[in-house]
């Protein structure tokens, strides 16, 4: 299979404008995603609506791509971007842009999902542990996947799910192995065109995750697992930690 990897970077942020061009140990944020991305894929992209991102990735010699400053979700930038590159790819990745330490373990898994015939839609997931508490369970800014036999996802929350019950919450996290979800995504190519021509879903209204309406509509999501915790930049000070982390 071919496979080409997209990272959407857009510079108007609420919480972090021009975040994709924040220097992270003297390198633009979106040139760490890229280069992370680029030691496992051969066709890699960045997908933007913004002159100043296409001129920093063009000026470290990255693949860039203008794409639409109206789309809704970074799906439909990348279904855009797909469409703009042309080309006969299997399977399209979503990489996050603000994700500098993704690691290539975590891009081959999401790749191995598509060996299975049925996979339509891939994703990560890492298992909770001990350590990180109820309190990381607890927030809803970190939805947690219920995920079948198979690996397939059932089910994407903001809540914790499953509920525990007949158990105080202090020992949920040893009576369930809870899964929380980490988004990166894979589209087979035809799957991606069908998704993005979707309405939004009632489900997907009611937790804003835009994957609920991709299960509401039907659609089989393979869940890979990873051990590996990102760390994502959402904020000024989360570029602060990562700065601390590299170094």
């Amino acid at each position: 299979m071919k496979f080409i990897g997209i990272i959407p970077a857009r510079y108007a942020s609420t919480r972090f404008p021009g975040k994709p061009l924040a220097l992270l140990a003297g390198k633009p944020v979106i040139q760490r995603v890229y280069e992370q991305v680029k030691s496992v894929l051969d066709d890699v992209y960045v997908a933007t609506d913004d002159r100043r991102i296409y001129d920093a990735v063009k000026s470290f010699g990255g693949n860039v791509v203008m794409t639409s400053a109206h789309h809704k979700s970074g799906t439909d930038r990348i279904e855009e971007a797909v469409k703009n590159i042309g080309g006969d790819f299997d399977v399209v990745i979503n990489i996050q842009g603000d994700e500098p330490f993704i690691q290539s373990s975590q891009i081959k898994t999401v790749c191995e999902c598509f060996n299975d015939s049925e996979t339509q839609i891939a994703t990560l997931g890492k298992p909770f542990t001990q350590d990180m508490g109820m309190e990381a369970i607890e927030n809803p800014n970190s939805p947690k996947i219920v995920i079948d036999n198979r690996n397939y996802a059932m089910y994407f929350s903001r809540s914790i799910i499953p509920f525990i019950r007949g158990k105080e919450k202090t020992q949920w996290l040893e009576s369930y192995p809870f899964v929380k979800h980490i988004g990166l995504y894979a589209y087979r190519r035809h799957v991606l065109s069908e998704i993005t021509s979707l309405p939004q879903s009632s489900l997907e209204k009611a937790e804003n995750l835009e994957q609920l309406r991709w299960l509401q509509n039907g659609y089989r999501i393979k869940v890979g697992l990873t051990e590996i915790e990102t760390i994502g930049i959402d904020t000024p000070e989360d570029l602060k930690k990562a700065e601390a982390f590299l170094s």
